[in-house]
């Protein structure tokens, strides 16, 4: 088994794993902040969003978008830090925005859960949304099941987007127009359900899964080619690190009862792999 080594602590709900300027990135949900950690564990808080969730990408020009799902908005960072509207999300749904996604061309993809987590109406259909670089948002995917983290292969040409409760990956190809078709099971999970994902050089892609507490590789299809198992839930994974080949793990002690408790059990805890990261998202 991969030994772990644990690069930050004390995160009350970690999340948004990303690689970013020669940092590791990530979200917490329960205090409101995107922070940008140096190889060192020395963390910068970067921006501060008051929003669950909250998870963030960045554009082709390397500045930070973010869903706000409290006041149904995607926020664009500028250069002084300050943050204003990219997209005007109202009317589109009122459940929770989920993960985000920047293709190079510049579109962004985004995803809703369709419905209200931890309600009695868990299962609804979840989608995925296109917002242009002019702001405009149009449907693009719908009926999936709780989607979840999201990335893009390198060529910009596939969109693989994790489904926590149907247990699989499912890909669709982008069209020029940003448009998604072909929609098609990526991988058959088993009972594994996937959370955060990020693609490596192999084509093989890594998904957190908190129930399971581990972060596994699987190629197209679903077969198990890694398993990092950890000590507490895997809500997200990236990689990165000076040869792309740092595994960047977000986890911490799950328990939806004790949501706002004040628990800070989340850690970023990293492990070296043989194949570098690849890909947007």
């Amino acid at each position: 088994m991969a030994e772990f080594e644990v690069l930050l602590g004390g995160i009350a709900f970690g999340e948004s794993a990303r690689w970013h300027d020669d940092r590791f990135w990530l979200a917490d949900w329960a205090a409101g902040e995107v922070i940008a950690v140096g190889v060192d564990g020395a963390p910068e808080v970067v921006a501060r969003i008051q929003s669950f969730p909250l998870c963030f990408d960045f554009l082709v020009d390397g500045s930070l978008v973010a869903l706000s799902g409290g006041d149904q908005k995607v926020l664009h960072q500028a250069a002084d830090g300050s943050l204003d509207t990219y997209a005007d999300l109202d009317g589109v749904s009122a459940f929770p925005w989920n993960d985000i996604v920047v293709a190079p061309t510049g579109n962004v993809f985004i995803n809703n859960i369709g419905f209200d987590f931890g309600s009695d109406v868990e299962g609804a259909p979840g989608f995925v949304c296109l917002v242009r670089p002019d702001g405009t948002v149009s449907a693009a995917a719908d009926e999936l099941a709780f989607p979840n983290g999201m990335a893009i292969t390198p060529d910009g040409s596939t969109l693989i987007v994790a489904e926590s409760y149907a247990k699989q990956l499912t890909a669709f190809d982008i069209g020029d127009d940003g448009a998604l078709s072909n929609r098609r099971v990526w991988a058959d999970l088993g009972d594994s359900a996937p959370d955060g994902i990020c693609l490596d050089a192999e084509g093989a892609v890594w998904f957190a899964d908190v129930p399971h507490r581990h972060a596994r590789r699987v190629a197209e299809g679903g077969g198990v080619l890694q398993t990092v198992s950890l000590d507490r839930g895997c809500f997200d994974v990236a990689l990165g690190g000076a040869d792309g080949r740092t595994l960047f793990m977000v986890g911490q002690n799950w328990d939806p009862a004790a949501m706002g408790s004040g628990d800070v059990s989340g850690q970023v805890m990293t492990v070296e792999v043989s194949t570098a990261g690849a890909g947007w998202g």
